[in-house]
């Protein structure tokens, strides 16, 4: 579905980030993951290149609130392969913390890396695509950008940025053939929740109306399916993968 297509992902070292890679490797793309250290980042190329040699799969280390870094890093992935297709700007931190132990360094923390930096990001890239002729970008947002939650207000403030962002791109950039979306994961079986205790799983689970978490790979097939030219008339989506739990 992505055959020939040049693809960065952003925090694409485990979680749903890695899963997205590998699903784009396995649908024919091209991919530069990007991660926090260099150690991760190798760590996740053994893993990929040990699965299968034949994929075509590098990786960089840009300090993602680093406007500078970030264009660098871009003109290095154009350098190497003349273009980019899709952009998944996937990295992102979350905050559970109430808000009378909030302080303005962790609200500036999570919105500095879940929205400034998709904006860092994406304004070097989206210009690279106009000139090729178009592209796609795709944003991780969260159930909790549609439902809020109940502590951590900087978390779901940044989704619902991500979300504004999302849909105010696509109309702006639109005329250059660049489609942006987003995808809305629900509770889903990263490192985080695999930690969980048994009975605090199956209780999270029994809230969700498909009866369980999704795994990695149900979001990912959300990011194939945006970058693919089955939605090539698909722009200004926030795509919930979340098993209604939404509702």
């Amino acid at each position: 579905m992505l055959k020939g297509k040049v693809a960065v992902v952003t925090g694409g070292t485990r979680g749903i980030g890695f899963a997205i890679v590998k699903k784009y490797l396995e649908n024919g793309a091209k991919v530069v993951l990007w991660g926090s250290r260099q150690e991760t980042v190798d760590t996740a190329l053994a893993k990929l290149k040990e699965e299968n040699s034949a994929w075509e799969v590098t990786g960089m280390a840009p300090k993602l609130t680093d406007a500078k870094a970030v264009e660098e890093a871009v003109e290095a992935v154009k350098a190497q392969y003349g273009r980019i297709d899709i952009l998944v700007n996937n990295a992102g931190i979350s905050q559970s913390t109430p808000l009378y132990q909030y302080t303005p360094e962790d609200f500036d923390k999570v919105m500095d890396l879940n929205v400034k930096a998709l904006f860092y990001a994406i304004l070097p890239t989206a210009k690279i695509m106009k000139e090729q002729g178009g592209g796609c970008i795709i944003n991780t947002s969260s159930m909790v950008s549609i439902s809020g939650q109940p502590a951590g207000v900087g978390y779901p403030t940044s989704k619902f940025a991500v979300n504004g962002m999302t849909i105010s791109l696509a109309r702006e950039l639109a005329p250059d053939n660049i489609r942006v979306n987003a995808v809305a994961p629900g509770v889903t079986k990263t490192d985080m929740v695999a930690a969980l205790p048994e009975q605090m799983v199956a209780a999270i689970s029994a809230k969700i109306p498909l009866g369980r978490p999704g795994e990695p790979e149900d979001v990912a097939n959300a990011f194939v399916y945006l970058a693919s030219d089955m939605a090539s008339y698909v722009t200004g989506e926030i795509l919930s993968v979340d098993g209604a739990a939404r509702a």
